[in-house]
């Protein structure tokens, strides 16, 4: 994480160098052009010069990141379904996570477990660790104790994203932040917009882009549109095409659909954006398999049945 003393450097609202606020400016101050560094922004080249030696330091540590936060991901944070081993599909309701072991399995491999045992009448079980399901509330959750109690970071974060849900969110954050420092992606996100609008902790605009930006570079799709329309806002129309093309070719619909939008304007090239639309077909078309069809259709005839 960038130090205190680089993080005190930055400042949107005013000149690095001379000072002047955004308001008392007649144009947009512009952030440095070595780094790209939204939250460092000057009035002129010569603040830009003369600031140089302050922000040398901070500048050599953006360009490093930026070669990180920029590379295509292989996949996204969730990664592949530990038993077939194809891409998890990143929607709700797609994959659920298991209680014994932290395992997150996909629709297509619970279902076709579930099939199975129900055919053979035989006992439910956890489809990758075969620890016998839950049979209540309380017994699920005395398995998720076990693993926090493991410093287990997939349940970490599940807690913690419970106590959010509950509007605990002092506790949340402990939680979420215990899971990020495990390497959690996902609580790396949560931790980066609880950041973001204070919940839990105090409002620090730095430190959520931080947490935004290592959940990105793991591969979280929704990170990585954040970061685009972030830096869109802050007409850094370069970054925020990169930032959109990388999630189109992880298969985030949105990002996709903006990029469509934005080559319309003229924005992003008909190279970049035929790439990211065949990137993003082939993010799709991986993960689909005969087994999460079925699982999906099984789910929708039960949806249709509570109705």
């Amino acid at each position: 994480m960038m130090s205190n003393d680089l993080e005190a450097e930055a400042d949107i609202m005013c000149c690095a160098s001379c000072g002047i606020t955004k308001d008392e400016f007649e144009y947009e101050l512009v952030p440095c052009w070595v780094c790209n560094f939204y939250l460092v922004r000057y009035c002129s080249e010569k603040c830009h010069e003369d600031h140089r030696p302050h922000h040398e330091a901070l500048c050599k540590e953006r360009v490093l990141r930026n070669e990180i936060l920029f590379r295509q991901p292989e996949s996204t944070h969730l990664g592949d379904c530990p038993i077939c081993l194809l891409p998890m599909s990143t929607g709700l309701g797609k994959s659920m996570i298991q209680s014994c072991c932290s395992k997150t399995i996909c629709d297509g491999c619970s279902h076709s477990h579930y099939l199975h045992q129900r055919q053979q009448r035989l006992d439910r079980t956890c489809p990758f660790c075969r620890h016998t399901v839950p049979k209540s509330k309380e017994e699920a959750n005395k398995n998720n104790l076990k693993r926090i109690e493991a410093n287990d970071p997939v349940a970490l974060r599940k807690i913690g994203m419970e106590r959010y849900h509950e509007g605990n969110y002092e506790n949340a954050f402990e939680y979420l932040a215990k899971a990020a420092e495990l390497g959690d992606i996902q609580a790396q996100y949560y931790l980066g917009r609880m950041y973001q609008k204070g919940e839990g902790v105090e409002k620090d605009e730095k430190k959520g882009l931080y947490y935004l930006e290592e959940a990105a570079i793991g591969g979280h799709p929704e990170a990585r549109y954040s970061l685009g329309s972030r830096e869109w806002k802050n007409d850094l129309v370069e970054r925020s095409m990169k930032h959109y093309i990388i999630g189109a070719n992880l298969g985030h619909d949105m990002a996709l659909k903006v990029l469509k939008e934005c080559y319309k304007w003229g924005d992003v090239t008909k190279a970049d954006f035929a790439g990211a639309l065949r990137g993003h077909q082939a993010a799709v078309y991986a993960r689909k398999s005969p087994q999460r069809e079925a699982a999906a259709i099984f789910q929708a005839t039960q949806a249709g049945n509570v109705r």
